[in-house]
């Protein structure tokens, strides 16, 4: 790596849950983490990528910043409603499925304005929408997580979304601007 890219942050657009389902998500993780030990979901708050992790200048934020809210202007006529689809339960991944037709719009129009000058790659948009409960586990555990969030987790509790914009900085995450989403319901 040269000293060009060690200046680069990772940057990611988020949808994340608030209220009473972000609190049930919260004590899975908190359950499942004393329980069953440490899987890849536990690296992340609760929520679901609208992109991939893409590099840049930090000086490029603004840039980001402004197309992200162009973006989410432009989408008030769509609904920006996510919805819970089903929660899935499969050997290698646990999670809730959901679907936004509007908030798939929004990201796509601002992957499609951002006009960063420093960025050399495509800004990868997510066409499968989920959130993840548990994923990199341990096979002897999926019974038992699964059983856990079963329990824990009502997929029809009341929960707001925001679109978040993070900066990754190591192992910590710095959330620049968060926009809020119409309330989400199955």
């Amino acid at each position: 790596m040269n000293s060009i890219d060690s200046k680069l942050s990772k940057f990611i657009v988020y949808a994340c849950p608030t209220g009473e389902l972000n609190t049930q998500i919260e004590t899975f993780f908190q359950r499942s983490y004393e329980a069953y030990g440490k899987n890849t979901a536990h690296d992340y708050m609760p929520h679901c990528s609208l992109t991939g992790f893409f590099p840049d200048n930090p000086n490029s934020i603004p840039f980001y910043l402004e197309a992200l809210e162009r973006a989410y202007q432009k989408a008030k006529h769509l609904s920006l409603n996510i919805q819970t689809v089903r929660s899935g339960f499969n050997d290698d991944w646990h999670g809730i499925e959901l679907q936004a037709e509007g908030v798939k719009q929004l990201v796509k129009h601002f992957a499609q304005t951002e006009a960063s000058p420093t960025r050399k790659e495509d800004i990868r948009l997510k066409d499968w929408l989920h959130l993840s409960l548990a994923y990199g586990f341990e096979s002897e555990f999926q019974e038992r997580l699964e059983t856990l969030a079963r329990e824990t987790i009502d997929i029809t509790a009341e929960v707001a979304w925001e679109l978040r914009f993070y900066q990754k900085l190591d192992r910590t995450w710095n959330c620049l601007q968060s926009w809020n989403l119409e309330k989400g319901s199955k």
